[in-house]
């Protein structure tokens, strides 16, 4: 099966700093071997590589995020009981990594 992009087929570390700090009250912490991006010191997004971002997302909502960027996001089994998703910057539709972003940041700036 053959199937088109129409997007970057990544998305890197600094665009993901870029986007979370573009969303209201977002503050960069962590380090710089793995930053992390928080609002009101609730996790939004984390580095834990240069290819692999951990996302807070609703439980809710993580399946159909799964369903909609195939490919983008992963759940090992350490994060199945948590509102987490591992979204894989290589492979990564940058629509997917924003809406998973977004989906954190409403969640947590509750």
């Amino acid at each position: 099966m053959q199937t088109s992009r129409n997007y970057a087929a990544h998305m890197t570390p600094e665009e993901v700093g870029r986007y979370a700090e573009s969303l209201p009250g977002v503050k960069r912490k962590g380090t710089e071997a793995r930053p992390a991006w928080y609002v009101r010191d609730r996790l939004v997004v984390r580095l834990d590589d240069p290819r692999t971002a951990v996302i807070r997302v609703p439980l809710a909502r993580r399946e159909s995020l799964l369903d909609s960027y195939p490919g983008s996001f992963g759940v090992p089994p350490r994060m199945e009981a948590h509102h987490k998703v591992e979204a894989y910057l290589d492979d990564a539709d940058p629509a997917g990594v924003r809406a998973a972003i977004e989906l954190a940041w409403e969640m947590q700036r509750r």
